[in-house]
């Protein structure tokens, strides 16, 4: 994420974890959850013709099917890392992190009906010699650990404020946090620009809005004292069923790629994981295209941005992508 750096507060007590990073590559591990039972929701309707008649009606438990990609920055590394991920797993967490490049940093989980979460690192920190890389991984590494923690209770607000809390890690990113419960209630926590849509019937009909400082500025997490905390995220809920998808990413995708694209790309794909792959594919190419009028040049307009001088001689407007690292998440709802 190549923005300003916003100074921002952590609390910090020890954690008795290590953070759980292992490759300088990617990290993926497993570990058992035990997951604690609930009883189906019984809905009764009572029959026009007699008060006295009952209808059970038996919703079915629901969880994710998975599928991500991530493509680091272009400038960073050429590759890409691919993980599918058919829920129920264990959990599995995933950083990017090439060569000092790709801040990205997100993980999965079965646990309940399903736990997506992403960061994005803010590259800022790169010139005060500080890997903006090691924050989110750290953040997403002590979520991870705290998802089936009692004090959080499955609430995704609590979740990020005791995954910040234990992150020591200098730097800052921005969070999203979802965490399905079985009976297909979505709970959403969003600090800053990563963003989640839910496509139903080739429509989306939720989607999350960015906060921000200023263009190009959004909230952040921070290792330092003043700021954004758990305290300032978007909380929300959503009723899904069976069929519905989410796509789950950072600002890389959605600076990049329109609503209208991602639902055409999801109706064009079943596997979730091509999905996934498709829509950074769509995301890189966009960004890397100075042709293309993406939502981030739009945006940008709308702002008051303008042109380089010499572009505005020659009748040029502002367009194109905008270069960041990809990180994207398809999860389809299914019976459990």
């Amino acid at each position: 994420m190549a923005i300003p750096m916003l100074r921002i507060a952590i609390i910090s007590p020890c954690h008795s974890q290590q953070p759980l990073i292992h490759s300088i590559y990617s990290s993926l591990f497993t570990f058992d959850e035990t997951s604690k039972k609930k009883k189906k929701k019984m809905l009764v309707s009572c029959s026009s013709h007699s008060s006295s008649e009952l209808n059970p009606v038996i919703k079915s438990d629901v969880s994710f099917s998975v599928g991500t990609y991530l493509i680091p920055h272009p400038k960073k590394h050429n590759a890409s890392i691919l993980i599918f991920v058919y829920l129920p797993l264990s959990q599995v967490l995933v950083f990017l992190k090439v060569d000092k490049g790709g801040e990205d940093a997100f993980f999965v989980s079965n646990y309940n009906g399903g736990v997506v979460a992403v960061a994005d690192g803010v590259s800022g920190w790169a010139e005060e010699d500080v890997d903006p890389s090691l924050f989110p991984r750290e953040l997403m590494a002590n979520a991870s650990s705290f998802v089936g923690d009692e004090e959080v209770n499955y609430d995704p607000q609590i979740l990020i404020r005791k995954a910040h809390a234990a992150t020591s890690s200098t730097g800052s990113a921005t969070v999203i946090v979802a965490m399905l419960e079985k009976n297909g209630i979505l709970k959403i926590a969003n600090v800053g620009d990563c963003g989640l849509r839910v496509i139903r019937n080739g429509d989306v009909i939720f989607s999350t809005s960015p906060q921000e400082h200023y263009f190009d500025c959004p909230f952040q997490l921070s290792s330092e004292r003043v700021g954004q905390t758990y305290l300032d995220a978007a909380v929300s809920k959503v009723e899904l069923i069976e069929g519905d998808t989410i796509v789950v990413g950072s600002d890389g995708l959605f600076d990049n790629v329109f609503d209208h694209e991602i639902v055409s790309t999801i109706v064009g794909h079943r596997n979730v994981a091509e999905a996934a792959k498709a829509l950074a594919n769509l995301a890189s190419n966009h960004a890397v295209d100075s042709n293309f009028d993406s939502p981030y040049s739009l945006e940008a307009r709308s702002r008051g941005f303008e042109p380089p001088l010499w572009k505005k001689i020659l009748g040029m407007k502002l367009i194109g992508g905008k270069l960041d690292d990809i990180t994207v998440v398809v999860g389809e709802v299914v019976s459990s």
